[in-house]
């Protein structure tokens, strides 16, 4: 009994001493913060790093050292160094030099200190990009960045991890112009790279049809996934990908047969577009939330997106029906071959893509 009674002291003696050193070695707070003051063609920055990280990196014993008066000596210029080489920012694509680093300022209520700069810009910011990996050594180290647009606190991002950057749109015309510039070609190209709303798109075209009849198809198709994709940005909807992907790919095997069967029958291609569109509507809106849409710009983010959708859409109606007219034109025998036949095809690629969803993808369950 005795032998167990001192086992069990010896074990608690070893946890306890183990925690000790855990303790004083611990970072007593992984976190540094950059705050940036974007006035008209003024950037002001200011960062705060904790004293522990500051030790770490000039190589000052005790920690404590830091935050006594003169703690860093001569040092403080390689701190100054150090954001100079670990925090980047690129305005406008134009990677931004900032030299002019105040000297440290001592923060004892925070156990931190503080450095400033200033730049001035030749014209007001239109887009702010932000990268920063201050204290490499420290893998659960991160940084908060605090976004201030004329005096008002606008957005708030944490770096650290993967995320080593973040792009802010200034709330100003330069800012919405960017906005514009970089969602504009986005959703231009996921239209054209996105096989299942293309062949979808297409598949609504082979029966061909007066302008007008095709001009309704695309702006049905269109509203319909731009309510969708709005509710789901915004987040007052948002059904899971494992179940909206294969009904889209449900919705092409439904174009298809519906030409097949449609015959002489009513055109109710207009509200298949509208019908359907409404799901494909959430499965643009996950593309864009992996592109990380701008908090102060989600309008017009959402609005030079689905614009750029649509004028995809657009030019590949333009050229889908001037085809298709002009072989009904030489050959209406060939151009009902040519629908039989893309109509077949669209409903084996929307089967093959619905059992890939649901049987290899993790779909429906």
């Amino acid at each position: 009994m005795n032998r167990l009674v001192r086992v069990v002291g010896l074990l608690s003696g070893l946890i306890a001493a183990f925690g000790a050193v855990r303790s004083a070695s611990a970072h007593p707070a992984p976190f540094s913060f950059v705050d940036i003051r974007i006035q008209s063609t003024t950037l002001q920055f200011e960062a705060v790093v904790h004293a522990f990280d500051v030790a770490y990196e000039l190589g000052i014993q005790p920690p404590d050292r830091v935050m006594n008066p003169g703690g860093l000596g001569t040092r403080g210029a390689r701190l100054a160094e150090l954001l100079r080489e670990r925090l980047r920012v690129t305005v406008d694509g134009d990677l931004l030099g900032i030299e002019s680093w105040s000297d440290p300022e001592l923060l004892p209520e925070r156990q931190a200190v503080s450095l400033r700069a200033r730049v001035q810009l030749e014209r007001g910011p239109g887009v702010v990009d932000v990268s920063a990996t201050l204290f490499p050594y420290d893998q659960a180290h991160q940084t908060f960045l605090n976004f201030y647009d004329e005096g008002e606190l606008t957005s708030q991002a944490i770096l650290g991890g993967d995320d080593t950057s973040f792009e802010y749109f200034v709330g100003s015309r330069q800012g919405t112009v960017a906005v514009i510039e970089k969602f504009v070609p986005q959703g231009f190209r996921h239209i054209l790279i996105g096989p299942d709303h293309l062949l979808f798109l297409v598949g609504l075209l082979l029966l061909g049809g007066s302008v007008r009849r095709l001009l309704l198809v695309v702006t049905a198709f269109t509203v319909a996934h731009s309510v969708t994709l709005a509710l789901a940005v915004l987040g007052f909807v948002s059904p899971p990908g494992n179940v909206v992907e294969p009904i889209i790919a449900l919705s092409i095997v439904y174009v298809g047969a519906d030409n097949l069967l449609v015959r002489t029958g009513r055109d109710m291609r207009v509200w298949i577009a509208l019908v359907f569109g409404l799901i494909h509507g959430f499965g643009f809106a996950s593309v864009l939330r992996e592109m990380g849409l701008p908090s102060g710009a989600l309008g017009w983010s959402l609005f030079s997106f689905n614009l750029g959708v649509e004028i995809g859409q657009v030019a590949i109606a333009v050229v889908v029906a001037s085809a298709l007219i002009a072989l009904r034109r030489r050959s209406e025998a060939v151009g009902r071959w040519v629908a039989v036949v893309g109509s077949i095809v669209v409903i084996a690629v929307g089967t093959f893509w619905f059992v890939q969803r649901v049987f290899f993808a993790g779909g429906i369950a």
